[in-house]
C-alpha cells in the first residue's frame, strides 16, 4: 500500500465510525457508539496535512453530529458515493491516486475500486474484502478509523522527514 501518497482521505460512517449497530428508543430516536480514539487520529492526520471527509448515505443527523464534534467535513444522505468522491478529489486538487477511501459493505464497492488505497474495516462485509486491499486489524466503531489515521500520519511523516 501506498499510503505516504495519500493527501485525502474519505471514510463511510456506519460500520467504519461506529460498530455498525444501531439503538432504537421507543420514540424513534436513533443513536450509535462511536470510538473516543478517532478524533486524535484524525488530527494527526490534519497534522500532516492530510484532509479527511466523512461520505455516508446515512441521512440521521447523528452522522454529521458526530463529524462536527469531530472537525471533520461531513456528505450525508448521498445516493451516488462515486459521483460525489470524484467531486471531493476534484475539489482538494488531488487524483483518485491520492485518495483513500475506507468502508465497510457493497455500497462502498464503487470508491474503494476507484481509489489509490482502498481500505476496509476488519469487520467488512465478506462482498468488499480483497486481498490486495489494506485491511484494519481493528473493527469498524472499534478503532479502524484511529488505525488508517495513525498508518497514514506515519507514512506521511516519513516522506516529508
Amino acid at each position: 500500500m501506498t499510503f505516504e501518497r495519500i493527501k485525502l482521505v474519505v471514510f463511510d460512517f456506519d460500520g467504519v465510525f461506529t460498530d455498525n449497530t444501531v439503538y432504537v428508543s421507543q420514540d424513534g430516536v436513533e443513536t450509535v457508539r462511536c470510538w473516543r480514539g478517532d478524533g486524535l487520529g484524525l488530527a494527526k492526520l490534519r497534522a500532516v496535512g492530510v484532509d479527511a471527509v466523512i461520505l455516508s448515505t446515512e441521512t440521521n443527523a447523528v452522522v454529521s453530529a458526530r463529524a462536527r464534534k469531530l472537525g471533520t467535513r461531513c456528505v450525508q444522505g448521498c445516493d451516488d458515493k462515486l459521483t460525489t468522491l470524484r467531486a471531493l478529489a476534484a475539489e482538494h486538487g488531488v487524483s483518485l491516486d491520492e485518495v483513500a477511501f475506507v468502508g465497510n459493505d457493497i455500497n462502498d464497492l464503487p470508491c474503494l475500486e476507484a481509489v489509490g488505497v482502498p481500505v476496509v474495516v476488519l469487520d467488512a462485509h465478506p462482498d468488499v474484502v480483497r486481498p490486495e486491499w489494506y485491511r484494519t486489524r481493528a473493527a469498524g466503531g472499534r478503532g479502524a478509523v484511529r488505525e488508517v489515521c495513525d498508518r497514514i500520519a506515519a507514512a506521511r511523516k516519513m516522506v516529508t522527514s
